[in-house]
């Protein structure tokens, strides 16, 4: 069955600051206006995460924008939103973030089958010469690329 599935929001930056380990795919417990924002394109991974406190796993400071027409019942724009996981994956999570240097970023948002789902991954965070050496790896693949096209 081929599931229909539109980007909304992707954190391209947390792949440059992270090596991303391992990926889980959850809901989000949502209203009715940030659901209406979200499939209008108005949200926002910047300076989001995720925190687990063993029973629950919870999307904090992910930004979604206030939709108009919701007028009086809008909702906070940087609330924390439930995760919705199972069991098992909510401990395996919990059991990864208490390592030293492990976090849970949200990678993308993104809509499938009409319902609104987070792609979220554990993360160890990349030291300096890390990020340079992904860099410098990157150009170089760039400058293969342009080889082979012009041979061709």
């Amino acid at each position: 069955m081929d599931a229909k599935v539109k980007v909304i929001a992707s954190n391209r930056k947390a792949s440059h600051e992270f090596f991303l380990l391992d990926r889980f795919e959850a809901g989000i417990a949502l209203t009715g206006s940030e659901i209406k924002s979200i499939r209008a394109g108005q949200m926002s991974l910047a300076e989001a995460y995720v925190r687990v406190d063993g029973e629950e796993a919870w999307l904090e400071n992910a930004h979604i924008a206030p939709y108009d027409q919701a007028s009086f019942f809008n909702h906070a724009p940087r609330r924390p939103r439930r995760l919705l996981l199972h069991k098992k994956e909510i401990r395996k999570l919990w059991n990864e973030v208490r390592q030293k240097g492990v976090t849970i970023v949200p990678t993308r948002v993104y809509l499938k089958n009409g319902r609104a789902k987070v792609e979220i991954a554990v993360a160890k965070g990349k030291k300096l010469y890390d990020k340079r050496q992904s860099i410098a790896k990157r150009d170089v693949d760039r400058e293969l690329e342009r080889e082979f096209r012009r041979r061709e």
